[in-house]
């Protein structure tokens, strides 16, 4: 440090002056890109998200409604008799819905679903429903994009 202070105390009034205000931008610079944009940037991200987020919430108020529907619409059940796995395939194959695990368990069936479009999710629920098919328990989580969701757990069961 000492070397640099009696370095800088030889050049010449002009010379210190110049040094001591490219300092001064190279403090602004680095202050600029190391702290202020990525700061800047991390924000603008967030408020992308939450933009998301907000848009996401509306579209699931809004068709919440036709799921408390289609849950309430119960009335026009009947008696299912025959392969749970191949009624199941057969119905989310009509609805181009692509079941990516199934796993059998006694009168009862678990199905998993990576990604599926939540309007073709809530028709193939109610397809199931009418044949007579119960659905005993289900855990649904949105996926990466808009209007898609992810099935990670839905557990069926014969009436």
């Amino acid at each position: 440090m000492e070397k640099l202070k009696s370095t800088f105390q030889q050049l010449n009034p002009r010379e210190r002056l110049l040094v001591s205000i490219s300092a001064v931008f190279l403090v602004i610079a680095l202050f600029y890109w190391v702290v202020w944009s990525p700061l800047n940037t991390s924000i603008e991200r967030g408020q992308k998200s939450l933009t998301s987020q907000q848009s996401l919430l509306v579209w699931v108020k809004k068709n919440s409604n036709r799921a408390i529907q289609l849950q309430g619409s119960g009335g026009n059940k009947s008696q299912f008799s025959g392969s749970l796995p191949q009624a199941v395939n057969q119905s989310a194959s009509r609805l181009k819905i692509k079941i990516s695990r199934m796993q059998p368990q006694g009168d009862e069936l678990q199905v998993w679903v990576d990604q599926a479009p939540f309007n073709d999710v809530l028709s193939w629920l109610q397809a199931l429903e009418k044949t007579g098919i119960h659905i005993l328990d289900i855990d649904i989580a949105e996926a990466g994009e808009p209007g898609q969701v992810k099935i990670r757990r839905l557990k069926l069961g014969k009436s």
